[in-house]
């Protein structure tokens, strides 16, 4: 089940790079390079710190082939310019919930200690959508003020809990991916965010 969720992960990843690189009129190698970066990212950055040999894509190509895929219906087959930005903040969504608790699972399964599943499961969702960002020129999601790496480590963190407690994980999985699915599209409807923190030790002139 969770190899499956993956794939699917990838591919509504590799949408939103898609959507991203079609609004800034790319062609279809940016189109391919935005998606499958969007969609291979995170879960390279977990590898690399777990010590991954190889990295998952290098050892599955399945990966790459489903975010191109994924990539080219979208730019072919998908929804016109009206919808551009429902399907990025919806897909960007489900990948956010889908990541965090695929990163935290792979690393519970690595036996790493407690804790470090929630960062992993948050870099796992939150750097691919960095990266895409970034080679866009655009802000990205996570330094802007509604809830987005927090709604990641939500979902990495109830996982990595019903895990220690010893619940089966395929439903486990199922109820995190869905706080953190609930978290992120609360946040871009309601504007939900982090209060700022002020800034201290400024005296008058």
């Amino acid at each position: 089940m969770f190899y499956l969720i993956d794939l699917f992960g990838t591919a509504v990843f590799a949408i939103s790079g898609a959507v991203v690189a079609s609004r800034k009129e790319m062609d279809i190698f940016g189109v391919l390079v935005l998606a499958t970066v969007t969609a291979t990212g995170g879960g390279t950055l977990r590898d690399l710190l777990l010590g991954a040999d190889p990295v998952f894509w290098i050892g599955d190509p399945t990966y790459i082939r489903v975010a191109s895929l994924a990539a080219l219906l979208r730019v072919f087959v998908g929804p016109g310019p009206f919808m551009k930005q429902k399907t990025l903040v919806i897909s960007d969504a489900i990948g956010l919930a889908f990541f965090c608790v695929l990163g935290a699972h792979k690393a519970l399964q690595a036996g790493v200690p407690m804790g470090i599943p929630v960062i992993l499961g948050m870099m796992t969702g939150v750097f691919g959508g960095i990266i895409r960002d970034i080679l866009a020129g655009d802000v990205p999601l996570i330094f802007r003020r509604d809830l987005y790496a927090t709604c990641a480590a939500a979902g990495a963190g109830v996982f990595e809990l019903m895990w220690r407690l010893g619940i089966d994980p395929h439903p486990a999985a199922w109820v995190a991916m869905a706080v953190a699915l609930f978290l992120r599209l609360g946040a871009v409807r309601w504007h939900w965010g982090l209060p700022a923190v002020p800034l201290v030790g400024q005296g008058d002139d």
